[in-house]
């Protein structure tokens, strides 16, 4: 059993993608981001950095005890690598599902999210951040369109990789991006969207957190943070 500390939020997303695809139980704890529950003393023994997802599975391989991790990236790896799929077991297939999971955590993930602060949450609107992040978006929107140019899937086979950038397309809208400039996202991005994992996935989203939008309180716990 895995527990899940989860928002509705792109990288919360991933791994209730995850853990649908691969059919893991698993149950999920809601950690209520904009009313600071990240910050809560329990949650912060799993996940130090406040940040959410994060995970406690109840029987590792190694049957030493409840194991926790934090941050989305490591916790797909970890999950692959428990239940043996998601992950080529070849080298060089190995190397690529991890480079591209590394763009979208390093790249796609902060990008974007600084493109969705300064366009939709900021209180003051600085043309030059927005556009900015717009236009740093859209560059790594390339990068992506020209990687699946005639394949079907991110890094060869359905994998982690498709799994982490997905949620971070899903609001494209938001970001200033025209999937019709980008063909071959699009044609990604539309058989992602039909997966039965991921339908399942947005629609438990939807019954947990119904906000559609952040209240000024909400924002202040968000974006106020110091040490």
């Amino acid at each position: 059993m895995i527990d899940l500390y989860y928002w509705t939020t792109p990288n919360g997303h991933k791994i209730t993608i995850f853990l649908e695809e691969a059919n893991l139980p698993y149950e999920i704890h809601p950690i209520n981001i904009g009313k600071g529950e990240q910050f809560n003393p329990e949650f912060l023994k799993i996940a130090p950095n406040n940040r959410i997802p994060a995970i406690v599975d109840r029987t590792p391989a190694d049957q030493q005890g409840p194991l926790s991790l934090f941050e989305s990236g490591a916790i797909l790896w970890y999950l692959a690598e428990k239940v043996g799929k998601f992950v080529p077991k070849d080298l060089r297939g190995m190397a690529q599902v991890s480079e591209w999971l590394f763009w979208q955590m390093g790249g796609l993930g902060p990008m974007a999210g600084q493109n969705h602060h300064f366009n939709i949450y900021a209180p003051e609107k600085i043309p030059y951040a927005m556009e900015r992040y717009i236009k740093e978006t859209n560059r790594l929107y390339g990068v992506l369109n020209k990687q699946l140019e005639g394949k079907d899937w991110v890094a060869g086979a359905y994998s982690i990789a498709d799994m982490a950038i997905y949620p971070w397309i899903v609001p494209y809208e938001k970001q200033g991006q025209n999937l019709s400039e980008f063909p071959h996202i699009k044609k990604w991005f539309e058989k992602m969207s039909q997966r039965p994992a991921i339908v399942k996935a947005y629609a438990l989203a939807d019954t947990i957190n119904k906000e559609t939008t952040l209240s000024e309180e909400a924002k202040k716990i968000l974006f106020g943070q110091k040490s």
